[in-house]
């Protein structure tokens, strides 16, 4: 053997053993012959070993997939054909263990015959198994995100800045408008179509990840080509590896919907439901900014009332009442120059803001509303007074005045113009029978939330029993506050109790009084002869939206039960925001929380009320228990709403109790609970509390 022969067959032996190792099959048909011959490496490829597998030259075809069957035949027939330069195709073997072997065939002629026509064919098979596991996992993987994309409304874009090309997907062209295909838009397609309002900061934020190298979302309008306007939201990130200069990959969706959501749900939250007015809290805002800058812009505040509101709601119901509130609204707003706001302070009350410019009378815009409302029917019964209002007004011109005196300035006023005789207009300062009420009320609030922070805040309770019984039979007190002024005297709640209604304190002050007596005393309302406190809420708070969240709160953090809650609404509350009442009044029964319907009787529509309202207990209005010994009258109105409340299963509770004819009087009436300074007079809550532990509770 030469040297050549020698070195030719140790090339062989390494080419075999290169080939074994990567794993490559070879195979080598003789067409001439019809032969094929199958290397070692192809056999260990599928788990067979050398000899293990028959002698077949269509061996390969016995163990081709179905599916696979027709492109790998035309795929070698078409090259010995001469149609195609080489064998190319992918195809499964099936392995020994019966599992499907992914294989890259590829080959070509390598002899001819003396006619030109190929004689031998020699290819290579190569394992791609794992390739295509990848490639179907990739496959599902953006079979999802295409999903989640479809789902979500979202398209995708780039911008390349080498090429300065960009390209929207089908879903982003139709978002815009445009005909919904995948494919290259002009540069300037999206600024063409930005909202002129938006488009300078829109374009301004969307180059920013060129910058930071952040990814960026922004929001904005455009107006699609149909002229439609929409709210987009758009994901920008900087991809610096394309190209020399980099792309802009990203997203867009359509958003309008949550926008407009966005903007209802903000409007709602600055906005009076009925009356689609500014509401307290909004109206609080405006009135500071307007405050900074009075010195140079001088601005009135109308403080408007309306007459015999509460008449129009017992003679034609609260509908009626409602739909009243509504046509003042609009002609409050009709009635407004440009730059004023106006607000609906809560129940029957209205403020404006207006700016006045030298020569101009803020008694103008009053006296246009009054007219407008003289001349407006609300529906009034025949019997009914005629639904007025009254109006105050101040001029502001100093911008260290406070938010409380700049307001009691036009509440002062609007006093006057009631007590000069109602449906009217009045100036601060003006007016026959002009008091400090509003100012007084102001000093008063201020008062109020100096004691809650300073523990000026009182909090007494007056028992309510079982009539005949000790109190120990009950173990009910409702809870009551006093206010302490810096000497030390007490001012009534006749006094500090409106003026915090009357700014909008109200719901602060009631949550306060409930906080502080379960913080304190919800030890007392646990365990054997638990401790049942009733708290009096205000019309604010009946509306406050937050309240169940703060009631559940505090009730978890006193470890005590919502039954051993009683809340006490008046019929006034009730008036004044019916559709919040009954809200209350359901959410506090889903609770277990008792509700006991105060004063009742006081208003003409009082039984209409428990059709409305599922209570658990009223309270008859003192008037009518005060002098019940000297009156058949008040016996009678007495007995029907103790029948009627028997038979609905609501307890009624008489207030006013002063002495023992009035007890015995009640008693035989069939009224069971009662409360009053002949069974009980006000005393600070941790004295009943501290009874109670002792077991010492008076009668």
């Amino acid at each position: 053997m030469t040297g050549e022969e020698d070195k030719d067959g140790a090339r062989g032996d390494l080419w075999a053993h290169a080939i074994d190792r990567a794993g490559l099959g070879v195979w080598d048909a003789d067409l001439a012959t019809g032969g094929c011959y199958y290397s070692p490496s192809w056999s260990r490829m599928l788990g067979y070993e050398p000899g293990e597998l028959p002698d077949d030259p269509d061996l390969w075809l016995t163990l081709l997939h179905p599916d696979d069957y027709d492109q790998a035949v035309a795929s070698g027939d078409h090259h010995v054909a001469g149609l195609t330069e080489r064998i190319d195709t992918e195809m499964r073997l099936r392995h020994k263990d019966g599992h499907w072997v992914w294989v890259l065939d590829r080959g070509g002629t390598v002899a001819w015959d003396a006619s030109g026509k190929p004689r031998r064919v020699v290819g290579v098979q190569t394992d791609i198994t794992r390739r295509k596991q990848a490639e179907d996992g990739l496959a599902q993987i953006n079979a999802r995100f295409r999903l989640a994309l479809a789902a979500s409304g979202t398209g995708i874009w780039h911008h390349d800045f080498e090429t300065r090309t960009s390209f929207w997907d089908a879903r982003t062209h139709g978002i815009f408008g445009l005909p919904a295909i995948d494919g290259e838009v002009s540069l300037d397609q999206w600024s063409s179509q930005l909202h002129p309002q938006d488009r300078k900061r829109a374009e301004r934020e969307h180059m920013m990840p060129r910058e930071t190298g952040e990814t960026v979302q922004l929001r904005y309008r455009m107006i699609r080509a149909d002229g439609e306007i929409r709210h987009l939201e758009t994901l920008v990130c900087f991809v610096a590896e394309f190209g020399g200069a980099g792309q802009f990959v990203g997203t867009v969706r359509d958003v309008t919907e949550a926008c407009l959501r966005e903007e209802a749900l903000a409007r709602a939250a600055r906005h009076d439901q009925l009356t689609g007015l500014l509401n307290r809290s909004a109206f609080d805002v405006k009135l500071a900014r307007a405050l900074e800058s009075a010195a140079e812009r001088h601005f009135a505040i109308h403080y408007l009332d309306l007459d015999y509101f509460k008449a129009l709601n017992d003679f034609a119901g609260h509908a009626a009442g409602d739909r009243a509130l509504q046509i003042i609204g609009g002609i409050i707003a009709d009635a407004l120059p440009d730059g004023a706001i106006a607000a609906r302070l809560g129940g029957d009350e209205f403020a404006i803001i207006c700016p006045v410019n030298s020569g101009e009378d803020p008694a103008t815009l009053a006296r246009e509303i009054l007219d407008r409302i003289a001349g407006t029917s609300f529906g009034e019964d025949a019997g009914s007074p005629k639904l007025g209002a009254s109006i105050g007004y101040a001029l502001i011109c100093d911008a260290s005045i406070s938010q409380a005196d700049a307001l009691a300035r036009a509440d002062d006023a609007c006093y006057a113009a009631k007590a000069s005789g109602r449906n009217r207009c009045v100036a601060f300062g003006e007016g026959a029978g002009a008091s400090t009420s509003g100012l007084t009320a102001a000093r008063i609030l201020s008062e109020t939330i100096d004691a809650m922070e300073n523990s000026r805040l009182l909090l007494y309770g007056q028992q309510i029993h079982i009539l005949g019984e000790p109190w120990s039979a009950s173990h009910r007190c409702e809870v009551l506050a006093r206010l302490q002024d810096r000497n030390g005297r007490l001012i009534p709640p006749a006094a500090f109790i409106p003026a915090a209604e009357r700014f909008g304190m109200a719901a602060r002050l009631d949550r306060w009084i409930v906080r502080t007596a379960l913080e304190r005393h919800g030890h007392a309302m646990r365990g054997p002869g638990q401790l049942v406190l009733g708290f009096n809420l205000s019309a604010q708070t009946l509306s406050d939206p937050g309240l169940w969240e703060f009631v559940d709160r505090e009730v978890e953090a006193a470890q005590v039960s919502h039954s051993n809650l009683v809340f006490e609404i008046t019929e006034t509350a009730a008036v004044t925001n019916f559709q919040a009442a009954e809200r209350f009044v359901h959410a506090a029964r889903e609770r277990h929380c008792r509700v006991s319907l105060d004063d009742f009787g006081s208003g003409l529509s009082s039984f209409d009320y428990l059709r409305r309202f599922p209570v658990d207990s009223i309270k008859i209005n003192g008037d009518f228990v005060e002098n019940l010994a000297g009156s058949a009258f008040d016996q009678a109105i007495v007995r029907a709403i103790n029948d009627v409340a028997k038979a609905i299963g609501l307890t009624v509770v008489a207030e006013k109790i002063e002495d023992d004819e009035t007890l015995a009087l009640l008693c035989g009436l069939g009224i069971r609970y009662g409360q009053g300074f002949f069974l009980h007079r006000p005393e600070p809550l941790e004295g009943i509390v501290a009874n109670l532990r002792h077991g010492r509770a008076a009668m």
